[in-house]
């Protein structure tokens, strides 16, 4: 059996390639070889080129047949396309932010996606409302043109090694330069589906084993367990044993805290995973606790340069010093909204009766 990998060396390439060939397959990948990565056995067969344009993909797959292709790179309408008559299965990995509402919360009544957001939900239809989702959303739907069978996973965001934007890294190097605090946005309460890189190449390859039940069909993928980004900063916070303060900042005005937030408003983006879950099985192979643990010591081990390539895509200037104004003039304001008088009982009775002796009058507060 011949396994085709477009991509295979981001966060969970190494697993889907491993994993696929524990299962026997002969594996070859197809990527630039721009991030070749120790993970991938010498075994495994490279194709350099790019996959993002006809007129590098066709020469390159020439000849070229394959039983299964798990395509998670690249322009993967095109790759769908060339790949007609060369695969005897596709899988194809895309993403959530093809949901209306995911990028612009304000395109849904009431505004914000719909918690938990199932496979059903509604798609950006047109390149007038929002490019970058409407390309996610039809690429889904030139894959399943060319291939009825194909499997499709709407990936969340990635934790893990090899993750080019690793939001990670903005907690770790605060902690690294011995920050006294942390914003986030209304107290890091949002809920935000995210998946640990093994987990989620655990759940592509169930479409490999189970090709029936995944024929034709979409998937939201992630971790089980949702953590807020409160937790996720908890999790770090405790495995580099470091102590500080975490300040709750409105979100319309927590600018400092949106390169690990990952957003700009507070509207919940966590995915239903029923479906994958009855129609696949699927479970988490690494609690999220453990899988922040890992990736934690990974970026430990492999820093990214101050000012470098990763911090210029995370686009976090770390600017403490405007942190530090912010969080002043925050505490400031706090204390001046708590001197605003009201005349509410901040020790309110419970609203239902509580007779102290048995009987059908009204008990001691007239309730």
């Amino acid at each position: 059996m011949k396994a085709l990998v477009v991509g295979g060396t981001g966060p969970t390439g190494p697993y889907i390639v491993n994993g696929l060939l524990e299962r026997g397959y002969q594996v070859t990948i197809f990527h630039r070889g721009t991030h070749e990565v120790p993970e991938i056995p010498a075994e495994v067969e490279h194709i350099h080129g790019d996959p993002h344009f006809r007129e590098t993909i066709d020469p390159a797959l020439a000849g070229r047949t394959f039983d299964v292709a798990v395509v998670m790179y690249g322009r993967i309408r095109l790759l769908a396309e060339a790949l007609v008559g060369k695969i005897g299965r596709f899988v194809g990995v895309g993403g959530v932010a093809g949901y209306r509402g995911y990028m612009k919360p304000d395109r849904l009544f009431p505004a914000g996606l719909p918690t938990p957001t199932p496979e059903s939900s509604p798609l950006v239809a047109s390149e007038e409302e929002l490019r970058f989702s409407y390309l996610i959303a039809m690429t889904e739907q030139v894959v399943l043109e060319h291939h009825p069978t194909a499997a499709f996973f709407r990936y969340p965001y990635i934790y893990g090694a090899y993750q080019l934007v690793p939001r990670e890294w903005c907690i770790l190097r605060r902690i690294l330069d011995k920050r006294p605090h942390i914003i986030l946005p209304d107290g890091g309460l949002t809920l935000a589906t995210h998946g640990y890189a093994a987990n989620m190449a655990h759940a592509v390859l169930l479409a490999v084993d189970k090709p029936h039940a995944s024929a034709g069909q979409v998937y939201n993928c992630g971790d089980e367990q949702t953590f807020t980004l409160q937790q996720i900063v908890e999790v770090i916070t405790k495995a580099m044993n470091h102590k500080w303060e975490v300040v709750s900042i409105p979100s319309a005005v927590a600018i400092p805290s949106r390169p690990y937030a990952f957003q700009e408003t507070p509207h919940h983006r966590l995915m239903d995973l029923f479906k994958i879950k009855t129609e696949l099985g699927y479970t988490d192979t690494v609690s999220p606790e453990e899988g922040l643990k890992r990736t934690t010591q990974w970026l430990l081990d492999n820093r990214p340069e101050p000012g470098g390539e990763v911090e210029k895509r995370l686009q976090d200037p770390f600017d403490y010093v405007g942190e530090d104004r912010l969080v002043a003039t925050f505490k400031d304001s706090m204390q001046r909204m708590a001197a605003v008088p009201f005349t509410i009982d901040t020790n309110r009775p419970h609203p239902y009766a509580h007779p102290k002796e048995p009987g059908q009058q009204r008990d001691h507060r007239e309730r």
